[in-house]
C-alpha cells in the first residue's frame, strides 16, 4: 500500500484527521470536522480512507494506521468493518472503550495509539433529540458488531431500555454480545433472538445497527411486514439518511430516529479528542443538515 496519507501534507499548524472503512465514499463526517475547524480557526484536513474504493485488503489496517502516524495524524476515526479489528493494533482504550469492546476513534499521542468510543454518546445524544426522554421500552437490535456493540450499551446503560432482543446472522457474535451486557446489566434484560420477525413482535422499538442500507449494502435487515405503526424505527446509517428500512417506517407511520444523531454526536466528541477543543454541537449539526440539503439538490 502506498501511503496516501503522505500526500495530504503536515505543518503550518494544520491538523490532520481521518476516517477508515469500507463503503464511505459518502461520509458526512470529513465535512463536519473540517466545518468546524474551520469555525474555531484550525487548519483541520480530514481523509478518506476507503478501502473498497482503494482496492485494499483488511490487512492493510495496521500499515494504514503506521502511515498515519508517521506523518503527523492527530488521529483518525474507524468504521465499518474495523471497529473491532482495530483494538489488537493500540497501546491502550478508554474506560469506554474497553467496557464496550469496540473503537471508533484512535488518538496518537506521545507515540501512543489510544481508542475510545463515541458512538454511544452520540447515539443516545440522537436519541434523545428526536424520540425526548422517554424510555425506549423493549427493543430489537438488528446487529451485534461494533457499532451495535455502543448502541446497545446507550440503550440500556444510557436510556434506560427495559429489554434488549439481540439478533445477527453471526450467531457467534450475537453471544458474545449477548455475555457482555448480561453480566453488566443483568441477564433479565438482554436475549439472544434467533426470530427477528417474531422478536419484532414483541418490542416496542427496532433498531437498525447494521451496514444494511448503505450504497454498498442495500436492503432491509427485517421484512417490511415485521413494522408496525406502534414501533419506533431506528436507524444507524446515514447515508442515504433515510434508508429503505425508514421508508418503509414511515410508510406505516412510525416514529423515526435516522442516523444523523448518533453521526453528529460522535464527530463532535471525536473533534474534542482530535483537538482537545469544545466544539460547537449545534454549529455540527448545522453543518450536517446544510450537506445532507446540498446533496438532495444535487440529485434532483
Amino acid at each position: 500500500m502506498t501511503s496516501s496519507a503522505q500526500s495530504i501534507g503536515v505543518g503550518n499548524g494544520r491538523v490532520l484527521v481521518g476516517l477508515a472503512g469500507r463503503g464511505i465514499l459518502e461520509s458526512r463526517t470529513p465535512w463536519m470536522h473540517e466545518c468546524e475547524g474551520e469555525a474555531q480557526g484550525l487548519r483541520l484536513a480530514y481523509a478518506l480512507f476507503d478501502f473498497t474504493d482503494r482496492n485494499w485488503s483488511d490487512a492493510e489496517l495496521p500499515r494504514l494506521l503506521d502511515a498515519c502516524q508517521q506523518v503527523g495524524f492527530a488521529g483518525i476515526n474507524v468504521t465499518f468493518p474495523f471497529k473491532q479489528a482495530v483494538i489488537p493494533l493500540l497501546d491502550e482504550l478508554s474506560g469506554g472503550a474497553r467496557a464496550i469492546g469496540a473503537v471508533n476513534t484512535v488518538a496518537f499521542r506521545d507515540g501512543r495509539r489510544i481508542g475510545y468510543n463515541t458512538d454511544v454518546t452520540g447515539f443516545a445524544d440522537g436519541f434523545r433529540a428526536v424520540l425526548g426522554q422517554d424510555a425506549p421500552g423493549t427493543v430489537l437490535q438488528l446487529g451485534c458488531g461494533g457499532a451495535g456493540s455502543a448502541t446497545a450499551h446507550a440503550l440500556l446503560g444510557t436510556l434506560g431500555a427495559e429489554r434488549l432482543l439481540l439478533s445477527d446472522t453471526d450467531a457467534v457474535r450475537a453471544a458474545a454480545l449477548y455475555t457482555q451486557l448480561s453480566e453488566a446489566y443483568g441477564e433479565d434484560r438482554v436475549a439472544l433472538c434467533d426470530d427477528p420477525v417474531a422478536g419484532a413482535a414483541e418490542v416496542d422499538g427496532l433498531l437498525n445497527a447494521t451496514p444494511m442500507g448503505m450504497a454498498k449494502f442495500p436492503g432491509m435487515p427485517l421484512p417490511a411486514s415485521a413494522i408496525e405503526p406502534r414501533h419506533w424505527v431506528g436507524d444507524i446509517v446515514y447515508f442515504p439518511l433515510v434508508t429503505e428500512f425508514l421508508a418503509e417506517a414511515r410508510r406505516k407511520h412510525g416514529r423515526l430516529l435516522d442516523g444523523s444523531g448518533m453521526a453528529v454526536g460522535q464527530a463532535a466528541d471525536a473533534f474534542e479528542i482530535f483537538t482537545d477543543r469544545q466544539p460547537d454541537r449545534a454549529r455540527m449539526a448545522r453543518s450536517f443538515a446544510a450537506f445532507v440539503a446540498e446533496r438532495v439538490r444535487a440529485a434532483a
